[in-house]
């Protein structure tokens, strides 16, 4: 084989090979949801929640950079496990055209995942509208699950069943305060903690709390290289990528990697619901 066709074809296979990575990381991998399973162990967990499973829903980001019925299929494939929670842990719109944004959200709620328990939720930072400085987007968004029946906790704690839940409001909005999200704090009942931001993890404001926080926010990524870390995370600590992490303060961080996209583009980091099963400590 001479030379310059030896070159041409590497350079064409290449190519191809290029051209095939991006359909994919741009038409496949964004729309192949994976159902994620994690056994939770509780402290104090009462013995008739033994075995309940709590689904985790992040990240919807309901907009114009992608369809939007992805997520209103993924929510038909999640009613599938019948969960007894859900919760959703922010990021429900992104900072595009608002009024198309409600619409969307709206026909989005209408179809939204129920627990036979309990559908709670907390805001994240795109909920607080441009630059996270628009707390009317924030309330307005609040009302809008509320009257879907989904309570969206600001700072706030909310007990079912005997399993208390805390929910911080977003790190970057208006309102994070969790000196009174953890005003109440009770280490004698089964608590999780809901928690956009994990970045709040390395903040002292946990009152000696040892437990599970369930994040979002960062979407793995979004674009992971095979062996290497992902090039952007929206985040501080840059370990805080996607999946459990045991940290040295006592606390249990699980980050959600989202099932929606800030961009229509995913690669070795596919969208995400989680699903734990509840066990006794």
């Amino acid at each position: 084989m001479k030379r310059r066709t030896f070159i041409q074809r590497i350079f064409w296979g290449l190519t191809g090979m290029g051209f095939l990575s991006g359909l994919y990381a741009w038409q496949i991998e964004p729309f192949w949801l994976e159902f994620v399973k994690v056994k939770m162990h509780i402290k104090n967990l009462p013995n008739d929640l033994v075995g309940k499973t709590m689904m985790q829903i992040s990240d919807i980001h309901i907009g114009t950079q992608f369809d939007y019925h992805f997520i209103i299929n993924s929510f038909k494939k999640a009613k599938e496990f019948n969960p007894d929670f859900v919760v959703y842990t922010g990021d429900y719109v992104s900072v595009r055209n608002s009024e198309i944004q409600y619409e969307a959200l709206t026909e989005v709620l209408e179809n939204s995942v129920k627990g036979k328990i309990a559908t709670i939720g907390i805001l994240g930072n795109h909920d607080y509208g441009t630059n996270w400085q628009q707390t009317e987007v924030a309330d307005k968004i609040t009302n809008m699950f509320k009257e879907h029946k989904i309570n969206l906790l600001r700072n706030e704690h909310t007990t079912f069943n005997g399993l208390n839940f805390i929910g911080f409001d977003d790190f970057w909005g208006l309102n994070f305060n969790p000196e009174l999200a953890m005003k109440n704090f009770d280490d004698t009942k089964a608590n999780i903690v809901l928690c956009h931001n994990p970045d709040v993890c390395d903040l002292d404001v946990w009152k000696n709390y040892k437990g599970w926080v369930l994040s979002g926010h960062t979407h793995g990524g979004q674009c992971k290289p095979p062996f290497l870390p992902p090039p952007f995370l929206p985040v501080k600590n840059k370990k805080y990528t996607a999946g459990q992490f045991n940290l040295d303060n006592g606390l249990t961080l699980y980050i959600n990697r989202a099932l929606g996209h800030s961009w229509q583009v995913r690669f070795n980091v596919r969208p995400e619901i989680t699903i734990f099963e509840l066990v006794k400590e």
